[in-house]
């Protein structure tokens, strides 16, 4: 990729298969998934009897019950690192040479790796970027809507959250109001999704 030379094309790269065909997850079991377009995303909520998120969804519970949404940088408060510990898998040193791996990641990180948010939810930034519902558009409403949705058509889907791949320098978007897309059919090594319910579960 011209634009982004630290990109290639791995042929045979699928879910099983992140690096290509002679890769394997039997380590990875507690990772995100990877590799999943947002068609497979959206095929696997379904079957699982769940949907994925809207953006507006996503956001709301980034924030963890945070008050200041519009303030709010991180889903745990506004310092990247409070008291100095590390609370997502991004990359740290100098992107995209060397990855010092400081909060003990190089590529993602098991999923409970770091500390849940208010809702209980694990590395909602960082680690792999998330599929959304939502098409892409430059801009949102300046009207106030209640759980908005995103707009009716696109080419692009939303996609939330950063990966362990984002720096500062070149990718600061592991805050919760920031945002990426990408084609429904494209899938990478740090993009995944999870699901969102309409109903809670039964308890047993």
């Amino acid at each position: 990729v011209a634009a982004a030379p630290w990109w290639l094309p791995v042929k045979g790269a699928n879910w099983k298969h992140p690096e290509g065909p002679d890769s394997n997850i039997s380590n990875r079991m507690d990772h995100p998934v990877l590799h999943v377009s947002w068609n497979d995303a959206v095929a696997f909520c379904t079957w699982a009897g769940k949907r994925l998120p809207t953006e507006a969804e996503w956001e709301y519970s980034c924030r963890g019950g945070l008050e200041n949404r519009y303030l709010l940088l991180f889903p745990w408060g506004n310092k990247l690192q409070p008291k100095g510990q590390h609370y997502a898998n991004i990359w740290q040193g100098v992107f995209p040479t060397n990855n010092t791996a400081e909060d003990g990641y190089k590529g993602t990180a098991p999923v409970t790796a770091f500390p849940p948010n208010g809702y209980g939810l694990y590395n909602i930034v960082g680690n792999a970027w998330e599929w959304t519902a939502d098409w892409w558009a430059v801009h949102h409403s300046t009207e106030e809507v209640h759980n908005p949705k995103g707009p009716s058509s696109g080419t692009d889907r939303v996609k939330k959250g950063g990966s362990y791949m984002c720096h500062k320098s070149y990718c600061y978007r592991y805050r919760c109001a920031a945002r990426s897309q990408n084609t429904p059919d494209s899938s990478a090594s740090n993009l995944g999704f999870r699901c969102a319910a309409d109903t809670l579960p039964e308890l047993p």
